[in-house]
């Protein structure tokens, strides 16, 4: 009998990243995984550079500088961060330390995917409540987690959609939820948002212990190739993370960079500032081809695209890519009729609007 792993593991289907090749485009225009398109901070990159001299030792298994650095640039307790592989792995942590076969994990209808994996990998049951216009229907959460829900996970923004809900909506979720669910909030894009009624949940996390808040260095630091996250939560769950994960799951490199790019406020505004133009820029020049475009906080746009022949979503990212242009397609989510495009830089962007035009005539 061939060996075979546990129940469930090969329902699995591995989560499938942004393409980064079109065939035949020596340097295409990648804007299909969400990548900050300014790059990262120098003086992150500084730092990354000088850790090569020290690659024989290993890092501090705890993280404790980059944690430090963490917690004074958001007003936190550093003995309630840990530090991961990027915030997937401290989900992954999260199903493995709570879930068991059988549990339910609830997410919105267009939850991230890594939320599926996490429940499949653990054996659980994933339920998805139903959105309301492509947002986070709060009421139907609730309903959907009912009083047995093991973890439920909110990504606000969320991705693909870009769509956010209000400060005061996720504090009514977590007063709605028991206390033996545990509430998750995936802040990847928190540092984009600029909308009055958006906050984080950092003060639900200090003030509950079933919250957890989960950041990137991915998205507005610009270091996704070094895979680094971190959570914030009460000390018990800190505590559990801590037993379940890897002893130095976050490199030397990365530990580095993390301190120096949490510390570079002027990189992370000019992000900010260029993200906010190029997001009114693309809703301007896609609506105007008659495209539904999503309204996004993020640093990407989901764009709907007709079911007429020829005119589809798959047609446009066929179209796109023969042009070198990449963008995600999101059938996956659930969304066959929509693509969903990063903001890129200024010249980027216009030549996705270009193609879509030539494309839609």
């Amino acid at each position: 009998m061939t060996l075979q792993p546990r129940p469930g593991i090969l329902d699995i289907k591995p989560y499938k990243p942004g393409a980064a090749d079109a065939p035949g485009i020596a340097n295409p225009v990648k804007l299909s995984s969400n990548e900050n398109p300014m790059g990262c901070s120098p003086a992150a990159r500084s730092a990354f550079e000088a850790s090569s001299k020290k690659l024989n030792l290993y890092p501090d298994g705890g993280a404790t500088r980059l944690r430090a650095a963490i917690a004074a640039a958001n007003g936190l307790d550093a003995d309630r961060i840990v530090c991961g592989t990027g915030s997937d792995e401290l989900l992954q942590l999260l199903g493995r330390a709570y879930l068991a076969p059988g549990d339910k994990v609830v997410q919105s209808q267009y939850g991230f995917l890594v939320y599926r994996l996490v429940a499949m990998q653990s054996g659980a049951k994933l339920l998805s409540a139903p959105e309301t216009d492509y947002t986070t229907n709060i009421d139907a959460v609730i309903e959907t987690a009912g009083d047995d829900a093991r973890i439920v996970f909110i990504a606000n923004p969320n991705n693909p959609t870009g769509t956010y809900v209000s400060h005061a909506e996720i504090r009514r979720l977590r007063e709605a939820l028991p206390e033996t669910t545990l509430l998750v909030v995936d802040e990847a894009y928190a540092e984009y948002v600029d909308e009055p009624d958006y906050e984080t949940a950092f003060d639900l996390a200090r003030e509950y212990d079933n919250v957890v808040v989960t950041r990137t260095f991915s998205k507005i630091h610009g270091l996704a190739a070094l895979r680094l996250g971190w959570a914030y939560a009460d000390k018990s769950i800190i505590d559990v993370l801590n037993r379940v994960r890897g002893p130095f799951n976050v490199n030397l490199p990365a530990i580095e960079a993390g301190i120096a790019a949490i510390n570079d406020t002027d990189f992370q505004r000019r992000s900010a500032e260029h993200n906010r133009r190029g997001l009114a820029f693309m809703r301007q020049q896609l609506c105007g081809l008659g495209l539904d475009v999503t309204p996004s906080v993020g640093n990407f746009v989901l764009v709907h695209f007709p079911e007429t022949e020829g005119k589809t979503a798959a047609d446009a990212d066929a179209f796109l890519t023969k042009r070198g242009l990449i963008v995600r397609p999101v059938a996956a989510y659930g969304l066959p009729n929509a693509l969903r495009i990063t903001i890129g830089l200024d010249d980027d962007n216009r030549k996705i609007a270009d193609a879509l035009a030539e494309f839609m005539r």
